[in-house]
């Protein structure tokens, strides 16, 4: 990751990706913990949306991000530690862990580097899970929505994801996969407030960001219902690798 990276811009709109982010389902994480007994890792954390489900059922869990933004709001999580480092670079000793999560993260980075770097950090059993939150494209509300955001999302990765996995190297292979399919119920504010945290309005010229938001509005006060929520459609996909 360099400065100028989509991936660091997250840090400049924190507050909207904590509020607006949709956690991970109670079955997800709990899968992703069972059967590990040892120190759990968060990795490219963010604000902590799957650390703090985590840390829920964990104690000493560790995440780490790079972005300084995201790394002032995980200090808000009670019993946790908080390093700065990336996946590719992780700031810890070689077998620490027993379990090492990243969460909406893994399309960020170099598979090569972060593979062999997230298999160093693992004892031995070990295990890696990955997660993904996903629109549901399958409401058609969904598809005008991500058409006003008119970004390239990682719908297109996500597609290659749900098919065959997540792109991942040695010593890592073979991994069993979970989905559920879910609703997350927000304000019309929130759905603004997520539209917001997308990196790629992030970056966009204030004008078009504007634009955007405002088209992300419209469509939210006509989706609400009359107690003014927004029942946003999700599938959550985990991977589950793990290593002998």
């Amino acid at each position: 990751m360099t400065p100028d990276d989509p991936a660091l811009s997250f840090g400049a709109a924190a507050e909207a990706y904590d509020r607006a982010r949709p956690p991970y389902p109670d079955e997800i994480v709990d899968w992703l913990l069972d059967g590990v007994a040892g120190p759990v890792l968060d990795v490219g954390a963010g604000t902590g949306k799957l650390t703090a489900a985590l840390a829920a059922r964990r104690d000493g869990v560790v995440a780490v991000e790079p972005d300084t933004g995201m790394r002032s709001l995980l200090a808000r999580i009670p019993g946790i530690g908080v390093r700065a480092g990336s996946a590719e670079d992780v700031p810890l000793a070689d077998g620490v862990a027993s379990l090492a999560t990243m969460a909406q993260a893994w399309h960020w980075v170099d598979v090569r580097r972060a593979s062999a770097e997230l298999a160093r950090v693992l004892g031995r059993p070990g295990r890696l899970g990955l997660v993904w939150n996903y629109r549901s494209l399958a409401d058609e509300w969904v598809v005008r929505l991500s058409a006003a955001l008119g970004g390239a999302d990682s719908a297109g990765q996500m597609e290659k994801i749900r098919a065959h996995g997540p792109a991942i190297e040695a010593p890592f292979t073979a991994y069993d996969r979970r989905v559920v399919a879910w609703e997350h119920a927000i304000d019309v504010d929130t759905l603004v407030a997520l539209a917001a945290s997308r990196s790629y309005v992030i970056v966009r010229p204030p004008d078009e960001r504007e634009r955007v938001l405002s088209a992300v509005r419209e469509l939210g006060e006509e989706r609400a219902g009359a107690d003014g929520s927004v029942r946003l459609p999700y599938e959550t996909y985990a991977f589950r690798y793990d290593l002998a």
